[in-house]
């Protein structure tokens, strides 16, 4: 069996397979595991079904941070809406995680050669994988988990990406509680958002003391990045063009920004059709975003872990019938990810639509 990807998805398939006896491989096209970045912070809810399958939820508690759970809400001029406190012996109901740590514990649950690191797929089907170093090898089933640009999924569907009308900024803060403990105060211990009309701000704290800073705009075009005035190859004065961005907004936000280092990631948000389905192959499937990319709004990840966990427990429990198991897989979680992704489609609305903040604050605490 063949695995396309290492990310969440196709880890948690291989882990699951690997506790019920069944040999995979995964193809990763980074060099290894410490390439690139892996990114934030995770807010895993769901999707710890999947680590008791994979039987790693032990040591996913001992990784993740239920102070994570803290919530800030504000509007632009710095009104508080909203303020949670997680108590300490709180239940891990939807605990944070560094996205690079929830990797790593699946990666060491694996047997040492399961990936194959440095193997970028060029093309797929009729049994066969080629990589871009001009190797190949044979599969009977093979498994997209190879993310929002998946090579895999031709071979189910034409769908594609579209831009949502989404597009966010990141920045960061190192050591905040060090550099900034007035900002590491006013931000605190998970999460911090601001919301205006058709953009905002939202601050997150991982676990190596860094906090990730989020500017989004709503609304705008694909190439709205090309037109926005930010110079995204000098840092400094990329800074200046977000705060000069965000000038009509309580000063404590545009410090957040000025605090930032030379860390300025632009990126436009993309989805998938909502309810994508596709008629079942026997020998190809897809995990994860794949499969339903979403908005980013707290499904995709809990999405991708419950995707390679449950198609692992289908093909387990018809090793000699792999057919039989993806259709299983698919029913299922075309279904589940169906509802998450109209979820999350109703959240990416909430959050582009006038008075989003105290539309959030209706959401959180209806009624």
């Amino acid at each position: 069996m063949a695995i396309v990807g290492g990310g969440l998805g196709g880890l948690a398939l291989a882990r699951v397979l690997h506790v019920h006896g069944i040999d995979a491989a995964v193809y990763e096209r980074e060099s290894s595991r410490n390439a690139r970045g892996q990114g934030g912070m995770l807010d895993i809810h769901s999707g710890q079904r999947a680590l008791r399958e994979a039987g790693l939820i032990d040591q996913f508690h001992a990784i993740a941070r239920g102070e994570g759970q803290d919530m800030r809400l504000l509007e632009p001029d710095g009104t508080l809406l909203l303020r949670e406190d997680t108590p300490d012996d709180a239940p891990l109901d939807r605990p944070e995680v560094d996205r690079a740590d929830l990797r790593n514990l699946l990666l060491d649950s694996l047997p040492d050669g399961t990936v194959r690191w440095g193997h970028a797929v060029e093309s797929a089907g009729d049994g066969l994988l080629h990589f871009a170093d001009g190797s190949s090898t044979t599969y009977d089933l093979l498994v997209g988990a190879d993310g929002a640009q998946s090579r895999v999924r031709s071979l189910l569907t034409d769908a594609r990406p579209a831009h949502t009308g989404q597009n966010i900024v990141e920045l960061g803060i190192p050591d905040i509680d060090r550099t900034h403990p007035d900002l590491a105060a006013m931000v605190g211990r998970g999460n911090y958002w601001a919301l205006g009309d058709g953009q905002s701000l939202s601050a997150q704290r991982n676990g190596d003391g860094r906090v990730r800073v989020y500017l989004s705009w709503h609304n705008t075009a694909e190439d709205w990045f090309a037109t926005s005035g930010i110079p995204f190859g000098d840092p400094a004065a990329a800074r200046g063009r977000l705060i000069d961005l965000f000038a009509d907004w309580d000063p404590r936000f545009t410090a957040l920004i000025a605090a930032c280092d030379d860390t300025v990631l632009p990126r436009s948000i993309t989805t998938l059709p909502v309810g994508l389905t596709w008629p079942s192959r026997p020998d190809v499937t897809l995990v994860g975003d794949a499969a339903h990319l979403m908005p980013p709004v707290g499904q995709g990840a809990n999405m991708a872990l419950l995707d390679g966990a449950l198609l692992g427990l289908a093909l387990a429990a018809h090793p000699d019938d792999f057919p039989a198991a993806v259709k299983e897989y698919e029913r299922e979680m075309f279904e589940r990810t169906g509802a998450a992704g109209r979820q999350s489609a109703r959240m990416q609305q909430l959050l582009s639509s006038p008075d989003p903040a105290r539309k959030l604050l209706a959401f959180f605490r209806p009624g």
